[in-house]
């Protein structure tokens, strides 16, 4: 009578030397190449983020006249560190192309979506796209309130750079006042050493005419 023992040994002897197969030798392998980390510079090493929400943009496209997308990713407001100027700036989630840059300037307002609490719209020269267009945007977030949340940052930094302005503008008036009032003074001494000049000549010219009288007598 014919017995499956022999195959069941033959079996575990198969799973035994797949087993010691497997088993860790304690070897390591060396990189055919080894990558070295390199620094990447996105240009916001500068400035100071005061939003950063994720959101859908889109721009109106005139031609077609309809709204298109641009992307969705994280949108942020940034403050430069020196000059204090503050840029809007969104790149895809994915691929991290840009899909708005542009400075957030004193004549800009930004408005709510007709019909949507959780979208706004403003215009703006921009130039992602590596030259500058005039763009009306429109965004849309996740909540109502991320939207009021970027709105009211939006306004806040429009309405601190009309100050600045303002402020550099009293700034360069008072300078070009005391420029001119420099200037004044400037002239006035001209005047003064021209008559002091005017005087000495004439009293010379005076002693001159003296002493020919003499030598005439």
């Amino acid at each position: 009578m014919a017995t499956t023992e022999p195959k069941h040994e033959h079996r575990e002897e198969e799973e035994e030397a797949a087993g010691a197969d497997d088993e860790d030798t304690g070897a390591q392998v060396a990189p055919i190449v080894r990558l070295e980390e390199v620094a990447v510079s996105t240009g916001e090493e500068n400035e100071d983020p005061l939003i950063d929400l994720k959101a859908k943009l889109y721009r109106f496209d005139k031609d077609g006249n309809q709204w298109k997308e641009r992307g969705v990713g994280t949108v942020k407001l940034l403050k430069h560190k020196e000059t204090g100027k503050v840029r809007l700036v969104m790149r895809q989630s994915r691929t991290l192309k840009i899909c708005a840059n542009h400075l957030v300037l004193p004549t800009m307002t930004v408005q709510e979506h007709a019909g949507n609490e959780k979208s706004c719209v403003w215009h703006a020269p921009d130039f992602a796209d590596g030259e500058l267009k005039d763009e009306l945007f429109c965004i849309r977030f996740a909540s109502i309130e991320n939207c009021k949340s970027f709105m009211e940052m939006f306004q806040e930094v429009a309405e601190s750079q009309k100050k600045e302005e303002s402020e550099d503008g009293s700034t360069a008036a008072g300078l070009l006042e005391k420029l001119s009032v420099e200037d004044k003074s400037e002239e006035k001494a001209e005047d003064k050493t021209k008559e002091g000049d005017g005087k000495e000549e004439k009293a010379e010219d005076e002693d001159a005419e003296k002493k020919d009288e003499k030598a005439t007598v």
